[in-house]
C-alpha cells in the first residue's frame, strides 16, 4: 500500500439490535475489503457475519438493567463497568479511530481515554434539533410558517430540562472515568465526526454543524435465498413488519385481513417471530418466516413498514414507496420524514386496522408521484454508495490523527449542541432500539 492508502486500525462497536448493528456491519466490511484491520464489539448473534466480512469480533459487554433480574444495575454504573471492559479491549488493538453506534457510549469514552480520535454513526435521520424544528420523535412535520416555526421552537426550550438532566448523568459518568464533563447538552456525539446514515432526502433544511456528514443509508442484511412471491401478475406489496416491536403482530393481521380482495399480490414475512394466535392467509398472500428485502423489494410496488429506519430506507433504495405504521420510538419520525419527502403514506398506529390500511395501499399505488419519488431516491443511493462514503471520511480521521497529536473526540469546552446527540436516557423514550431491550440482559446503550 502507498502512504495515503497504508493500513489502518478501526475500533467499531455498534447496539446489537438490526437497525443498529447492521449499519455498523456495512461499515466494517467496506473498511476491511480495503484492507483494513476492523474490529467489531456488538451482540454474539452477529459474530458470524462479523467474521465472514473479515472483521475481528469481540463479544459486546453486556450487564442486566431492569428489575427482576439479579442484581440489576444502573444505566449510567453499567456505563462505567461496560466503558472499562471495552477500553481494555480496544488498549490492546491500538486503534487508529473508533467509530461507535449513536447507542454505545462505552467504544466512545474507551476511544477519549485512549486518546484515540472518535466518530460517531447515526443509523438514521439526525436527531438533533434546529430553531423551529419539531421535536424529534413526535412524528410533527415541519412547520411552513412562521407561526409554527415560533411554536416548536418555544416547545423545545420547555423539554430542554429532560436535556439537562441527561447530561448531568453523563457527566457523572464522566467523572467517574475521570474524564472532564461536557458543557453540551448533547454530549455524546463526537464533534470530529458525525457520520449520518440516511438520505439526504429525507432531512429537514438546516445549516448543518462542522464534522456532520449525511452520507445516506448504510445498509447490509444476512445472506438469505430469493423468495419466491404469490402467483399472479398483481402489484406485489412486501409487509414487512419490525423485527423488535408489535409482538402481536398487529400490522401484520391488519394487512391480512384487509388486503386479501385486493387486486394485488402480497407476500409477508413475520421476521422469526412467532405468531401467538392462527391466522388466516388469503389466496393472494404468501406468509413467510423470513425474506432477503435485497432481493425481493426490487420487485415490489410498495412496502408496508412500521417505519423503522433500516426498513424505511431499504425501500426507498429500491425505488419503493412506503406505507409506514409507526409503532413507537423514532418510528414516527421516519413516517413523518416520508411524508414530508413525498414517498409514502403514514398511517397512525391509533387508526390502524383492515380497512384503514387498505385504504393506505390503494393511495400509494394510485398516486404516482410516490413511486416517482421514491425512484429519485434509489438513483441516487445508486450514484452515492453510503458504505464508501462514510469509510473515506472515516480513514481522513484516522489519517489526520496520525499527522497531529490525537485528539479526544469529546471535550468539555464545546459548546455547539448542534453537533451532538442525547445520552441513552435521554434517547430511551425516543429511538426504537432502546424500546425494543427487555427484561434480559443486553448490552448496554453506553
Amino acid at each position: 500500500m502507498t502512504a495515503s492508502t497504508r493500513r489502518l486500525r478501526f475500533f467499531l462497536g455498534a447496539f446489537g439490535e438490526p437497525g443498529h448493528a447492521f449499519p455498523m456491519l456495512a461499515l466494517g466490511a467496506r473498511l476491511a475489503e480495503r484492507g483494513h484491520e476492523v474490529t467489531l464489539e456488538t451482540w454474539s448473534r452477529w459474530r458470524a457475519h462479523v467474521v465472514q466480512a473479515g472483521m475481528r469480533f469481540l463479544a459486546a459487554p453486556e450487564y442486566p438493567l431492569f428489575p427482576g433480574r439479579a442484581d440489576p444495575l444502573e444505566m449510567y454504573e453499567a456505563v462505567v463497568l461496560a466503558t472499562e471492559q471495552t477500553r481494555a479491549a480496544a488498549g490492546e488493538f491500538r486503534p487508529h479511530a473508533v467509530v461507535h453506534d449513536i447507542l454505545t457510549l462505552a467504544p466512545a469514552m474507551a476511544g477519549e481515554l485512549e486518546r484515540v480520535p472518535v466518530a460517531t454513526l447515526v443509523p438514521h435521520v439526525y436527531p438533533v434539533g434546529a430553531p423551529g424544528f419539531p421535536v424529534y420523535a413526535l412524528g410533527a412535520r415541519l412547520p411552513r410558517t412562521r407561526a409554527g416555526r415560533a411554536l416548536w421552537s418555544a416547545v423545545t426550550r420547555m423539554t430542554e430540562g429532560g436535556l439537562r438532566q441527561g447530561r448531568a448523568q453523563l457527566n457523572d459518568t464522566r467523572i467517574k472515568l475521570g474524564l472532564a464533563p461536557v458543557q453540551r447538552l448533547h454530549g455524546g456525539l463526537s464533534r470530529q465526526l458525525c457520520l449520518v446514515g440516511t438520505f439526504p432526502q429525507l432531512e429537514y433544511p438546516r445549516r448543518w454543524p462542522v464534522g456532520v456528514h449525511v452520507v445516506g443509508p448504510l445498509m447490509w442484511e444476512p445472506p438469505f435465498a430469493r423468495v419466491e412471491p404469490p402467483a399472479g401478475a398483481g402489484p406485489l406489496i412486501l409487509v414487512a413488519p419490525s423485527t423488535a416491536q408489535d409482538p402481536e403482530h398487529r400490522l401484520l393481521r391488519a394487512a391480512l385481513a384487509g388486503l386479501g380482495s385486493e387486486p394485488i399480490r402480497v407476500l409477508a414475512t413475520i421476521n422469526r417471530r412467532p405468531l401467538s394466535g392462527p391466522i388466516e392467509v388469503p389466496a393472494n398472500t404468501r406468509l413467510v418466516d423470513w425474506v432477503s428485502y435485497a432481493k425481493t423489494m426490487p420487485e415490489c410496488a410498495a412496502v408496508i413498514c412500521h417505519a423503522g429506519h433500516g426498513t424505511m430506507a431499504r425501500a426507498l433504495a429500491c425505488g419503493c414507496p412506503v406505507v409506514a405504521v409507526p409503532h413507537c420510538g423514532d418510528m414516527a419520525e421516519n413516517a413523518a420524514r416520508a411524508d414530508w419527502a413525498g414517498v409514502g403514506v403514514r398511517l397512525p398506529w391509533r387508526a390502524l386496522g383492515p380497512s384503514a390500511l387498505r385504504l393506505a395501499v390503494r393511495r400509494v399505488l394510485a398516486e404516482r408521484s410516490l413511486g416517482a419519488r421514491a425512484r429519485e431516491l434509489a438513483a441516487w443511493a445508486k450514484a452515492n454508495d453510503a458504505a464508501s462514503g462514510a469509510a473515506d471520511l472515516v480513514e481522513e480521521l484516522a489519517r489526520q490523527s496520525s499527522r497531529r497529536s490525537r485528539t479526544n473526540s469529546i471535550t468539555s469546552g464545546e459548546s455547539l449542541s448542534a453537533t451532538s446527540i442525547d445520552s441513552p436516557v435521554q434517547l430511551h423514550s425516543s429511538t426504537t432500539a432502546r424500546r425494543s431491550v427487555t427484561s434480559s440482559a443486553r448490552q448496554i446503550a453506553p
